[in-house]
């Protein structure tokens, strides 16, 4: 099943457009991250999505549903704003009163195993003006999830978080993918994105730049590897022919026993240079190869 499906989804305020004609197909089940710098039309597009703004063009469809429809969105859930709580509200009463009126009232054990799952289950009845920045994100996430949503939007969910919070937010995420749920996530933080995302979509300047998963992402973008290879001794009648042939396979070539460091432009050098060492009674002991990490690729952007 697809959770969602744009079409040539455009948005433009007066003649300046900020969406420019997305094309995203996300399947079910699937943790996907969106990434892009500010003012590369992120949250219009997630707006869109979620139905606070209609598109200009385009289509989309969330679970099966043509969008925008009211009764699709009791099956989603979006992470709120932390600055659109209600201060003189409880976690509690916060809970209770957003799964009301998504129209799955939320007793008060569900609302307790929710506040659970987010970590703030020590603040239960704290009002929400005593929660620190932290635990207002808790708070968003919990909102989101209340009323068991199918799709799930979570916008930052760890920013502002502890080492330990973002953690345990890491945990639940995957936690609500392996129970069915699709999540729909942007962060800042590439390092959690690379983690925990099985898909990955880059925005820049309106547009889709790259998407796919972390693997198809480097393979895209890796123009070179580097390779770092440790070996046992080479035989010194090998030594010369071998430095030969390691400066015509590639580049930025490093020779230090018992390492040998080099920068080739395909994988299929790197069998190539195994079996040059053992044409030369070396061993190769170990292979390293240096990938591009996901904030080279998004920096390359």
């Amino acid at each position: 099943m697809i959770a969602i499906e744009t079409t040539q989804l455009k948005k433009s305020y007066g003649t300046a457009p900020i969406v420019k004609g997305i094309d995203l197909i996300i399947e079910k089940g699937e943790i996907f991250g969106f990434l892009g710098r500010n003012g590369a039309g992120k949250s219009t597009f997630i707006n869109m999505l979620t139905g606070i703004i209609r598109p200009s063009s385009g289509t989309y469809s969330l679970l099966g549903v043509k969008g925008p429809n009211d009764q699709v969105k009791k099956r989603i859930g979006v992470m709120p704003d932390y600055s659109t709580l209600y201060g003189s509200l409880t976690a509690m009463e916060h809970l209770k009163y957003l799964s009301a009126l998504s129209g799955k009232p939320a007793g008060k054990e569900w609302c307790l195993e929710i506040l659970k799952l987010v970590g703030l289950e020590s603040h239960v009845r704290k009002k929400v003006a005593k929660f620190s920045f932290g635990m207002k994100k808790k708070l968003g996430i919990a909102l989101a999830i209340i009323h068991d949503p199918e799709l799930i939007f979570l916008d930052e969910p760890t920013s502002g978080l502890d080492a330990e919070s973002a953690i345990h937010i890491h945990k639940l995420i995957l936690r609500l993918q392996k129970s069915g749920k699709t999540i729909f996530m942007t962060s800042h933080n590439l390092a959690e994105v690379e983690k925990l995302c099985t898909q990955i979509a880059i925005m820049k300047d309106g547009k889709i730049a790259a998407s796919g998963t972390m693997d198809e992402l480097r393979a895209f973008y890796r123009s070179t590897i580097k390779v770092k290879i440790k070996h046992s001794p080479v035989p010194t009648s090998e030594q010369i022919n071998l430095h030969q042939w390691l400066e015509s396979a590639g580049t930025d070539l490093e020779m230090k026993a018992p390492y040998v460091t080099i920068t080739v432009i395909d994988e299929k050098k790197i069998a190539e240079i195994i079996r040059a060492f053992q044409q030369c009674r070396a061993d190769v002991l170990r292979v390293e190869v240096e990938e591009p990490s996901l904030e080279d690729i998004f920096l390359d952007e």
